[in-house]
């Protein structure tokens, strides 16, 4: 019924006399070491197909149908190595770790990112981390970006995750980051509130819709503003998959720096000298999105009182702001 055709990809042709079944419960069944949530996390990326189209997990597999799976939903490496890999931790006890994460890092290991995570430094650090995720991402609560730097919670024991997943799911976690974007914000401070799906161009990408995805809210406060550029601080109310990025890539005023959203290209200041030569220049400092998660706050699960951490600005961002203000 199903074939290995390459390291990437499952080739399934349902037989005759099949059953009517969810899609992803039936590959479940089909690929071997494959859970449902690793199967529903790459039917949302578009990484199914169900006779050559995108197809929804709800999707009723019938005879006849022929299937293709692209390999985040089959088998990858879970006994992840723990790697000597230099840590910023901002603070740690017995039950969780606040890390500073540097831009360019992965949380965890994925396709094509097995080694050089957050998780190999982790392991290499402690023995001691969750285990609700499966067994590529123990202790890790929530993500950033790979090329977005800043801080990151990891919790040490189930107890701890479960308790500061349930803060991060009612909102009540307090994240503040600091970004640079182009142009000037119509106002000194605002709330962005859309909706946020998946774009339909590009599965990699998110988009703001009027009738899909799901709610995201930012609230941003403008620190200063340059001749082409602005410095802001925003706040999450949600924390959705680029939600930042998208938030202000739909204003037109695209993060700094951010090749996926178009921040590598000039949205203003084209009539100003030497405009294309300095933001080459700029964009030689920071050739990432120009966004770090500064400060983070939760109610620490055992202490039961509200703890805050804040961490300092990475260096090629720091460098960006001196050249802007000069």
């Amino acid at each position: 019924m199903s074939k290995l055709i390459t390291e990437k990809k499952y080739l399934i042709n349902v037989p005759e006399g099949k059953k009517k079944e969810r899609l992803d419960t039936f590959l479940v069944n089909q690929i071997e070491n494959a859970t449902r949530s690793k199967i529903q996390k790459s039917i949302e990326a578009g990484l199914v197909t169900v006779n050559g189209n995108p197809a929804k997990a709800n999707y009723s597999v019938k005879p006849g149908d022929v299937i293709i799976a692209i390999q985040p939903i089959s088998p990858r490496p879970e006994d992840v190595e723990p790697e000597e890999i230099p840590l910023d931790i901002v603070y740690e006890d017995d039950y969780l770790m606040v890390v500073n994460k540097p831009a360019g890092m992965v949380a965890h290991p994925a396709y094509a990112n097995y080694t050089g995570t957050l998780v190999n430094a982790l392991l290499h650090h402690t023995k001691s981390l969750s285990g609700l995720n499966d067994a590529g991402r123990p202790g890790i609560v929530h993500r950033i970006d790979k090329d977005t730097s800043g801080l990151l919670v990891v919790a040490k024991d189930d107890f701890t995750h479960a308790k500061l997943a349930e803060q991060f799911s009612k909102h009540s976690i307090e994240r503040e980051y600091h970004a640079v974007c182009w142009g000037k914000l119509p106002d000194k401070k605002g709330e962005i509130k859309t909706n946020i799906a998946r774009s339909k161009s590009d599965r990699k990408k998110f988009t703001i819709s009027q009738s899909e995805g799901k709610l995201a809210i930012t609230y941003y406060e403008v620190i200063e503003e340059f001749e082409f550029t602005s410095y802001l601080k925003l706040n999450l109310k949600t924390g959705r998959t680029h939600q930042i990025r998208v938030h202000l890539s739909g204003m037109g005023r695209p993060i700094f720096g951010d090749k996926t959203y178009g921040g590598d290209k000039i949205h203003f200041g084209s009539d100003l000298p030497k405009i294309k030569s300095r933001v080459s220049n700029l964009l030689e400092i920071m050739p990432r999105q120009a966004l770090h998660a500064k400060t983070l706050g939760f109610i620490h699960p055992h202490t039961k009182k509200f703890v805050r951490f804040d961490s300092d600005l990475p260096q090629d961002f720091k460098l960006l702001l001196e050249k802007l203000k000069n």
